[in-house]
């Protein structure tokens, strides 16, 4: 959402032949699964108008667990935000601090422990015993107990907070580091050594009052931290990846770029792919302290703020998010139309520094929301489908939508779940934040209602069964086998 004023334990498990094999027979013989009170077929527009929170959705897509936000997260300013998994759990930052759930039966996901920790919007990454969560609203201090403060003091704090999480019913915060206009996202890195991790922070929006997030701000910052001394964390680059200037935008239409959004990294390629506003790059990051600009792109016609990244599992393609209206406002709608506010695919050609970003078309869910409901492309991830290039994305309150893009020029919707408005009288914040698919079943991150568990029954994705990760944050790609 827009700002208003591998891992050492990701191994992959593949079942045997024999088990595939009898995969392979239930799906084919399964039953129907009960659908939701709306039902659409696959890949069509369901009918627009559904009454506050009815439920909609495809057939080969059903909820199967629902848990709402807890106390002191329940209120409506306490956003649910992004997730990261490891093992049976899964990590639910928001906007108040985080949640770790239980999710070992997905059917019936369990809270662990709540972090009581202000400071939006809490992004959230795991890598083992550690919890990095970013900060991005200027506060008093670095602790939990801090307040808002304006940026406009020397003293206020925004950056990255470090927990120990060994203790899932008990994480303690062992560790801070501020860095230049805090930390919208950022995406983790191992070290090539895998004895550090790196955590390439996204910011923006630096102003000359900021003192500590001056104009131009071009720029990420590197922190890097020693996997058994956690506290000597700190940043240690912040590589200047626009030096000629980013974007210059056009004021009330296309935003400026002023420093990036989002990185997503598929470490296993030595590449990552960077959201920055007003441009989409291709980044080398052999060198994980001095990731290179390969290539740079720009979609002046459509796309009003690069917001996210995925790579298909070959490294081929990049998928772009444009978030128009900040995650904030109803543009899933026949105004706004399908190209924009939508997601752009890439064909990444070439080879190494002259690999470039080649546009192929645009993706937006077939259906059309009310002016109450905020709609646009948001977080996703992909499923580890054998052979084909297919993921799971968050529209907010345009719900969740699976597709297809193994051709890149003809990306299409293959399921979706959806539920109605807030409200049918006045646009509410809401929806789906992220939405990703782990070990067999999709999670999704409800701004207001909680945690959702998906489940997704298609004979052309029953493959991603066979796969299962140990952890998993979306933003550090993993790569599955040769597919």
């Amino acid at each position: 959402m827009i700002r208003f004023p591998l891992p050492r334990r990701r191994q992959l498990r593949i079942v045997s032949v024999v088990a595939a094999g009898l995969l392979v027979a239930s799906v084919a013989t399964a039953p129907a699964s009960s659908a939701a009170p709306a039902t659409a077929a696959e890949g069509t527009t369901a009918t627009p108008g559904l009454a506050v929170d009815e439920i909609s959705s495809s057939p080969n897509l059903r909820q199967i667990a629902n848990l709402p936000k807890q106390a002191p997260f329940d209120t409506t300013s306490a956003f649910g935000s992004d997730m990261a998994f490891q093992g049976r759990y899964a990590f639910v930052g928001n906007y108040n601090g985080f949640v770790i759930y239980d999710i070992g039966r997905p059917n019936a996901p369990k809270i662990v422990s709540q972090v009581l920790c202000p400071g939006s919007q809490n992004d959230i990454s795991v890598y083992g015993d550690l919890l990095f969560l970013s900060t991005d609203s200027s506060r008093s201090d670095d602790s939990c107990a801090s307040v808002a403060q304006s940026a406009a003091v020397k003293e206020s704090w925004e950056g990255i907070k470090v927990f120990d999480i060994t203790d899932k019913a008990n994480p303690r915060y062992i560790k801070s580091v501020e860095t230049a206009c805090g930390s919208h996202t950022h995406t983790l890195v191992p070290g090539k050594d895998r004895k550090a991790v790196y955590l390439y922070v996204s910011s923006y929006s630096p102003r000359a009052d900021f003192p500590d997030c001056q104009p131009p701000h071009d720029s990420i910052s590197i922190v890097k931290v020693p996997v058994k001394k956690p506290t000597e964390a700190a940043v240690v680059a912040t590589p200047d990846l626009f030096p000629d200037g980013g974007y210059e935008g056009i004021p009330g239409e296309k935003t400026a770029t002023s420093g990036c959004h989002d990185i997503t990294a598929y470490p296993a390629k030595d590449l990552a792919a960077g959201a920055c506003m007003g441009d989409g790059i291709l980044l080398d990051i052999r060198d994980r302290e001095a990731p290179r600009v390969i290539n740079r792109v720009r979609d002046t016609t459509n796309f009003a703020f690069w917001h996210s990244a995925t790579f298909n599992n070959a490294g081929t393609k990049v998928v772009f998010t444009d978030e128009l209206g900040g995650g904030g406002a109803a543009t899933c709608n026949e105004t706004v139309g399908p190209e924009r506010g939508a997601d752009a695919v890439y064909d990444v050609t070439g080879r190494g520094d002259a690999r470039k970003l080649v546009f192929r078309s645009y993706y937006k869910i077939p259906r059309v929301n009310t002016d109450t409901e905020n709609c646009v492309a948001h977080n996703g991830s992909l499923i580890p489908v054998l052979g084909r290039d297919v993921m799971v994305q968050a529209w907010y309150q345009g719900g969740v939508s699976v597709w297809d893009f193994t051709d890149s020029t003809r990306p299409k919707e293959i399921g979706y779940w959806e539920r109605g408005p807030l409200s049918d009288t006045q646009l509410t914040t809401g929806g789906a934040w992220s939405t990703y698919y782990y070990n067999g079943h999709i999670y999704s991150s409800d701004i207001q209602k909680g945690l959702d568990v998906l489940e997704l029954n298609d004979w052309r994705t029953w493959t991603a069964n066979l796969v299962r990760v140990g952890e998993l944050n979306v933003q550090t790609q993993a790569g599955y086998l040769s597919w």
